[in-house]
């Protein structure tokens, strides 16, 4: 069997942003509180014309970029997101016919709140490991909703990232994945409920930590590995502070983390937060790095991964689509009143 992994990437931020203190201006001193206490200094917003299935097109269309497959070669393709455009009528599709890997293709999309794009991974993983296809594109992207004045809008951003998974000229070897999951419910969005609710503090401890924490040293005991033998470590990040005190935590140190962690800078894009952050660690990796990488969904669920850069990352063409600090680097500031129109926030039926 030869060895399974990520044979090219893709990622995309858009291009407008808000920053944490103009949304702390409409709400006044509580939101002032809460955007500090968040750790996020701006995040990023959809144009009127960006969804999560605009945002999959772009990502996966800089993976095909940045190496020589023919679309026609993707057997798969899973869109993982909690924003899903349509209620009833696939992502997937859309992505599929856009990037011309219609029609012979297998075509789902997840959901399993911000783990969905690396539930994805596991299984193009799976279907590449049983030869039933050739390559899957495994895609997390999300335009997340916050209800207005919600600590929730303070983070709630916008983006998405796309791996395709293989064999041939694999950048990325997937040495080990597995997973933790349990019936935690610290966040939620009923049917037909255009924003989500969640359980306060109770997302911290019982939910988050726990199940990365779990997830985690499952992982480095199957391998046998410690924090140490990483180069690089990605872990979810709702807001600036989680991800720094988990690699904590675990062992891992902040010169570990400080590559993938994006969301200060761009807030929390959900589905998309942990594929960008592996973007990003992509985007300067060299033969030999060791990346470990764990995500976190609610309701609840852990995704971990131990990953090994191989030699053809020299043959990528990383350069024939953007990078990550190019993407967060390019930006235009808007108001609260544009943010509110671009993102129909006061919508109601």
């Amino acid at each position: 069997m030869s060895d399974i992994g990520i044979v090219s990437y893709g990622a995309y931020i858009p291009r407008y942003r808000i920053k944490a203190e103009e949304i702390a201006s409409v709400w006044g001193k509580d939101g002032e509180s809460i955007s500090k206490g968040l750790g996020i200094y701006e995040k990023s917003v959809p144009s009127i014309d960006q969804d999560t299935a605009t945002i999959s097109v772009e990502a996966a269309r800089g993976a095909l970029n940045r190496c020589s497959i023919h679309p026609k070669d993707i057997g798969a393709i899973y869109v993982g997101s909690e924003s899903h455009p349509y209620a009833v009528k696939p992502t997937g599709t859309i992505v599929g016919e856009a990037i011309g890997a219609t029609p012979e293709l297998m075509v789902a999309d997840y959901e399993f709140a911000c783990k969905a794009g690396t539930a994805a991974m596991q299984t193009c993983f799976a279907f590449v490991k049983s030869n039933m296809i050739k390559y899957g594109l495994a895609i997390g992207a999300d335009t997340s909703q916050a209800a207005p004045g919600d600590a929730l809008e303070f983070s709630a951003s916008a983006g998405g990232g796309a791996f395709i998974i293989g064999k041939d000229n694999v950048i990325a070897i997937i040495n080990k994945t597995c997973s933790y999951t349990t019936d935690t419910p610290d966040f939620w969005r009923r049917a037909e409920r255009k924003y989500p609710a969640h359980g306060g503090r109770f997302t911290g401890g019982p939910a988050y930590f726990k199940h990365i924490t779990n997830c985690s040293f499952n992982l480095m005991k199957k391998v046998n590995t410690k924090p140490e033998d990483y180069d690089y470590a990605i872990f979810h990040q709702p807001n600036g502070k989680f991800p720094v005190s988990i690699a904590r935590k675990l062992g891992f140190s902040y010169d570990q983390i400080k590559q993938s962690l994006m969301v200060p800078y761009i807030g929390n894009t959900y589905s998309g937060a942990t594929m960008i952050g592996l973007s990003s660690v992509l985007d300067i990796a060299k033969s030999g790095d060791r990346i470990f990488l764990t995500s976190y969904g609610s309701g609840a669920g852990s995704d971990s991964f131990d990953m090994t850069i191989t030699d053809d990352i020299i043959k990528l063409h990383r350069g024939n689509a953007p990078l990550v600090e190019q993407m967060v680097n390019d930006k235009k500031y808007i108001d609260y009143g544009t943010y509110a129109k671009l993102t129909d926030l006061l919508y109601w039926e």
